[in-house]
């Protein structure tokens, strides 16, 4: 399936959602999620490639604790922690101050962002 068939469906899917207010929502929501599965399918790589590996996530808000699971956290639950613990952290992560710091991306994509 392409991308472009991924995405529809997807918001077709969201379109069935109370409180999301047309597609500029939708597709703003899509980016934050993209970027957190795309971060954690990241991190797994790397995780095998360099001994040592952390993630710049930490592990209770990484995509895999949370969203992999189909039987996981759904509705209020879901939103709540989003809104609640996910975002917030995220927003607040600390920055080593090393070049290429991958928490300062992490921090710098969910700074303006909201669900």
């Amino acid at each position: 399936m392409s991308v472009r068939n991924t995405v529809k469906s997807i918001q077709d899917i969201m379109r069935q959602d109370s409180g999301v207010d047309g597609d500029a929502q939708r597709i703003s929501q899509l980016c934050w999620m993209f970027f957190l599965k795309i971060i954690d399918d990241q991190d797994q790589q790397l995780e095998l490639m360099q001994d040592g590996y952390r993630s710049p996530i930490p592990k209770e808000l990484r995509w895999q604790a949370w969203a992999a699971d189909p039987e996981g956290i759904t509705g209020e639950a879901l939103l709540t922690f989003v809104n609640v613990q996910l975002f917030p952290e995220l927003k607040k992560l600390t920055i080593a101050g090393k070049q290429g710091d991958r928490r300062k991306v992490v921090r710098d994509v969910f700074e303006d962002a909201y669900n």
